[in-house]
Order: structure tokens, then sequence, then C-alpha cells
């Protein structure tokens, strides 16, 4: 599939905006997808190239979080391995059947997880007493991985939900975290999309330059502002996307969606 420098450059600025927001609060994949979408790139394949930018964006927010210490890959490797192997699982799904059939979920579950945010009052920049052992967080956990793989916007989002409600970290290191769950199961998604032979390289690429930039400024942002400007944000964008999917006939996934 040929795109135009227009229709690149489009989707470049769209990749920047998703790579920000993803690395402060996951979900950038419900601005990255819908571009794609928008630009006439069939859904498998926009599933395909949206896990080849994000894929390497959020290799670059990995990086910096890694380097300030907020990030355990000792401890919560089993989670990303549980991300990964779900992914994978996904993705080869998603070859072979309709992925509105998951995408419908979507918005309940974006919902319901503003719902948290806003009325939890225990979110912090200190971690709290986890709810399950390794075992179940990794299985829940992996089962995100396997919605990431299948379909994938606001899978960041949702990694960092259980993060914070089942694993009891602060809302910084659940963010932290999260770009190593999100980045295996990327990986594992776009592995097998590859095999697919679904990926458009260029428009990917492209994306990608985009997706690194905003991912290294938005993951500066959440180390410098935390939970002040995490949780917010978590609830306005929940919020704001569910409502442009579900009432403008004219979106991308609304389109998809419902048809």
């Amino acid at each position: 599939m040929i795109l135009s420098p227009e229709t690149i450059a489009f989707l470049m600025a769209a990749a920047f905006m998703a790579g920000c927001i993803d690395a402060m609060a996951g979900g950038g994949g419900l601005i990255a997808l819908p571009a794609l979408l928008a630009a006439g790139v069939p859904p498998v394949p926009a599933v395909a190239t949206n896990k080849l930018q994000s894929c390497l964006g959020t290799f670059g927010a990995c990086v910096a979080y890694a380097r300030r210490g907020h990030m355990d890959l000792a401890t919560y490797k089993g989670p990303v391995i549980a991300a990964f192997i779900g992914s994978i699982g996904g993705a080869w799904l998603l070859q072979r059947v309709d992925p509105s059939i998951l995408a419908g979920l979507m918005p309940a579950l974006l919902i319901a997880m503003a719902a948290y945010f806003t009325f939890s009052p225990k979110l912090s920049d200190a971690d709290r007493h986890a709810r399950v052992g390794m075992w179940g967080l990794s299985g829940m956990i992996g089962v995100v991985g396997f919605y990431d793989g299948f379909f994938g916007p606001g899978a960041g989002a949702f990694y960092t939900t259980i993060f914070l409600a089942l694993g009891g970290l602060s809302l910084l290191r659940a963010t932290a975290q999260t770009k190593a769950a999100n980045f295996a199961s990327n990986v594992a998604g776009l592995l097998t999309m590859v095999a697919g032979g679904h990926v458009i390289w260029i428009a990917g690429l492209a994306m990608a330059v985009g997706s690194i930039t905003g991912g290294q400024i938005g993951s500066h942002l959440a180390m410098r502002f935390g939970s002040k400007l995490i949780k917010p944000l978590l609830i306005i964008m929940s919020l704001a996307l569910t409502t442009k999917m579900l009432l403008d006939p004219k979106n991308p996934i609304h389109i998809y969606l419902f048809g």
C-alpha cells in the first residue's frame, strides 16, 4: 500500500501525540490506530503497523524510566513474560477472526477504568500492599497482553490499572512497569504480524520517529509531575475517547466498531 507524503506527515504527528500520552498514562493506540484507519489502511494492517510504531516508541520510554530507577524487571519478569505470550495468541487470532468482536467491549472497559481512577482515594506516588500474588498479577497482565495482540488501543491504560489496583504499585512505578509489559506485548504482536505479512513498513517506521520523540517527552513529564499529571490524564483520556468513539459517526473507530 502506497501512502502520500501528506498522509505520512499526518501519521507521524498522530504518532507523536500517541507516544507522549502513552508514556504518561497509556492508551496512545487510541490515537494512532484511528489515524491509520482514517488514512485508509485496512483494519488488520492498521493494527500491525500500529504495533511497529508503538514497539519502537515504547522501547524509548522503557529506557527513560529504567535510567531513573523506576522499573523493576527482576521482580516483575513474570507479568512481562505473560504479556508477551498473551500477545502472540491475540495476534494469531486477529488474523483469523473479525477484531470488532473484542473491540466492541472497549468503551465499557474505558468507562470502568475512568471510574476507578476517579473514585479511588489511594492513588499516590507511594507503593501499597499488593492484593494478588505474582501468579495472579501475571495472569491478569497476560489477558491484557492477549487483548493488545488482538486489537491494542487502551492496553497501556489497562496494564497501569492492574499494576495499581492489584499489584499495589505507586502510580509512577505502575506506569513504568506498564511500559515493560507493553513493550513485550508489542514485540510479540509485531513478530506475529510480520510473519503474516501485514505490516506497512514505510508508514510504521515514519510513525516510529514521532512515537519515540513523543515517548521521551511524555516519560520525562510523568517522572517530573507523578500522580498529579498521570491520574487526571488517564481519566480525561478514557472518557473523552470513549465519548468520541460512541457519538461521532464520522470517526473511523465508530465506523470500525459499529459500521
